[in-house]
């Protein structure tokens, strides 16, 4: 039994805020984009309450994260870095918890071809493609194979990287002409190219989030280029694409669609967050594209605007999935 002159008892480590390490930026196309995505975790997470700092990941970033320990990390890095799973590897090394996909799932999800072939294996519907290195053209003849290319895929055709994001190389091609150069572009953004059967339709983006009750699946964001194209200047050119959340679909395709994102991120899986971007046809079909497993989270992207459509706060949201992290490495 205390006195009322006993001394009160010691906060906890509970009360303490938590330390949070944001990184962004990087050595990739998707540098800039990086930069935006972490500042604006930084001062969500900031306003939630947590400490945040944002640091890029370069030679300075396991010294630094060893002479001061953060509790957990939030990956806002885009690109190879952040999302082909070098980067969580090393974390795993290092025994630094963060926010996000183990690396033997974001390898998987990082390689489109790869994906595509898990979505169709478990019953999902995805455009036929074809993905080939630069080599195969070089040697083969590149004429010779674009004509296989068109005759068993048609046309129109969308050309893209095979790995990679924010629709960097991503064009579509209506004719046949046109198709060599498209190839030739694409290349510059890595070695494999994809070249995939176009599908006519409204674009979606398909938030999910898991805070330990399983994947579930935010309000679906419709994106409507002008141009018909979600492709590099159609996502970052403001008035160039509109966007509504939640989309503009009939209730039983809304709901196929969230069924196959929680389905695309259970089969690679991934964990905490994920934005798989579909695309649904005439007849309502929904088709995969592509998941992210480090989606934007500007002010103008996707993933935030489907967390204020389900009436959450980015920053508390993203605290609560940090929090988990730091506790489950204790």
């Amino acid at each position: 039994m205390t006195t009322d002159s006993a001394p009160a008892p010691a906060p906890t480590a509970a009360a303490d805020p938590l330390r949070v390490v944001v990184l962004a930026g990087g050595l990739t196309f998707e540098r800039e984009v990086s930069l935006s995505s972490g500042t604006q975790v930084a001062e969500e997470l900031t306003r939630a309450g947590v400490d945040a700092e944002l640091r890029d990941a370069d030679a300075e970033l396991l010294p630094g994260l060893a002479a001061a320990p953060a509790d957990a990390v939030f990956i806002a890095l885009h690109g190879a870095t952040g999302e082909d799973g070098s980067l969580r590897a090393v974390l795993d090394l290092a025994g630094v918890p963060y926010v996000g996909s183990p690396a033997a799932a974001c390898r998987l999800a990082w390689d489109k071809p790869a994906a595509k072939s898990v979505v169709r294996s478990v019953g999902g519907t995805t455009p036929d493609w074809v993905a080939l290195p630069h080599s195969t053209f070089r040697e083969l003849g590149a004429g010779a194979v674009l004509d296989l290319i068109v005759a068993r895929l048609g046309l129109p055709l969308m050309v893209k990287p095979a790995s990679g994001g924010s629709s960097l190389g991503v064009q579509k091609v209506s004719r046949v002409e046109d198709l060599p150069a498209a190839m030739v572009s694409c290349f510059a953004y890595g070695d494999t190219v994809m070249v995939e059967r176009f599908v006519e339709g409204t674009e979606l983006a398909l938030a999910v989030v898991d805070l330990g009750d399983g994947p579930q699946a935010l309000p679906a964001v419709e994106l409507a280029p002008a141009s018909g194209v979600f492709d590099y200047t159609a996502r970052y050119t403001p008035g160039l694409t509109e966007y509504h959340t939640p989309a503009r679909i009939p209730d039983d395709v809304a709901q196929r669609a969230a069924e196959l994102a929680v389905t695309v991120h259970r089969e690679l899986g991934l964990a905490d967050l994920s934005r798989t971007d579909a695309i649904v046809d005439a007849d309502g079909a929904v088709h995969f594209l592509e998941v992210n497993v480090s989606p934007g989270l500007t002010e103008t992207s996707m993933f935030p605007m489907a967390v204020e459509a389900a009436g959450r706060d980015l920053g508390e949201l993203l605290a609560e999935l940090l929090t988990r992290r730091a506790h489950t490495s204790r």
